[in-house]
């Protein structure tokens, strides 16, 4: 069935979003939302594009709505925050049905429930191909306040509390086979597709720091090969920190090693370029990781950081610039 008007549209949206919540003083409806805030917020933007970040050949209409959220969630683990707001810009083509858009919204909707958040406004066009824009806001005035990259000290532990390496099997797998990949891959086809935004384990890592020296903390987006002078600042060129990863094979899921060995690649090699893994990535002082590993079972502690200005896994020096760039490696 073709989309209707878009005042059809929007009255489809508030048929999966509610309107109104705590956190909103004025919501969709208005020139502008208004957001009630009690003190230090957090917000992040994404772009979800089709052909870019998703192909509709392999995925459902639930799950690309699911995953447009889901990466911007991301960020706000990231940051130690709670959910509570979202503003949603959609360009849709020509050849996407009412049935398309009955589903993105149900994905979306389901997700932006289960985190109890609000969608406070957006815009709609027309486009070549489906457009996503989403921005995210969270609330940080909680005892232990946001978490932001930098500020590591030589010393301190590496930690990742998600799986490394999972969706870029997900990905190859489901480029290769499309959904005929989800019985040999499950897990990796739903690491790329529905990846979980680790909020909970952002929130106790926020409250970790109320006593003492925060941990940094960002989420893996573009691999931990490349995200990890982020987390440190740089390299040695840039006069940054370095790390000392240690990585075992049994860290890694199976289906990872599985994939890795049928093309004759390393296991370890392929994690740590990863790409799309939403796992968080953080440093600590060493005697803050007991009280983390309760807390996080799971938590895996994966290096330490150095002052040397390199980054090595498993004693293997890791070149610059490796991992994902939207802009070296074209769609």
């Amino acid at each position: 069935m073709p989309l209707g008007s878009e005042d059809a549209l929007l009255a489809r949206l508030t048929r999966h979003f509610p309107t109104g919540h705590p956190s909103l003083l004025l919501g969709r409806g208005d020139d502008c939302a208004v957001l009630r805030s009690g003190g230090p917020f957090c917000v992040s933007a994404d772009l979800f594009l089709e052909d870019v970040h998703f192909r509709r050949r392999y995925f459902t209409p639930q799950e690309a709505g699911y995953k447009a959220l889901a990466v911007n969630l991301s960020d706000l683990a990231a940051c130690g925050a709670r959910p509570t707001a979202f503003t949603l810009c959609l360009g849709l083509p020509p050849d996407v049905d009412d049935d398309w858009l009955e589903g993105f919204f149900e994905g979306m909707g389901r997700l932006a429930a289960q985190q109890r958040m609000v969608l406070a406004g957006g815009d709609l066009a027309r486009a070549d191909k489906i457009h996503v824009s989403i921005t995210v806001w969270g609330d940080a005035s909680g005892p232990g306040g946001f978490l932001a990259r930098g500020g590591s000290m030589p010393g301190d532990s590496l930690f990742v509390i998600g799986s490394l390496g999972l969706a870029r099997v997900g990905l190859a797998v489901l480029e290769a086979e499309g959904r005929a990949a989800l019985d040999a891959w499950p897990a990796a086809c739903a690491a790329h597709l529905t990846p979980a935004p680790q909020i909970d384990a952002g929130l106790t890592l926020a409250r970790a720091g109320v006593n003492g020296r925060p941990p940094t903390l960002m989420d893996v987006s573009d691999g931990l090969a490349r995200d990890l002078p982020r987390l440190l600042g740089g390299t040695a060129e840039h006069g940054g920190l370095g790390a000392e990863i240690v990585l075992p094979e049994g860290l890694l899921h199976p289906e990872v090693v599985r994939h890795a060995r049928l093309r004759r690649l390393s296991p370890v090699g392929q994690a740590f370029l990863g790409g799309e893994d939403y796992a968080l990535l953080g440093a600590c002082a060493p005697d803050l990781l007991p009280a983390l590993h309760a807390a996080l079972p799971g938590m895996n502690t994966i290096g330490t950081v150095t002052a040397t200005g390199r980054v090595c896994c498993n004693g293997e020096p890791v070149p610059e610039n490796a991992g994902f760039d939207h802009f070296a490696h074209p769609a």
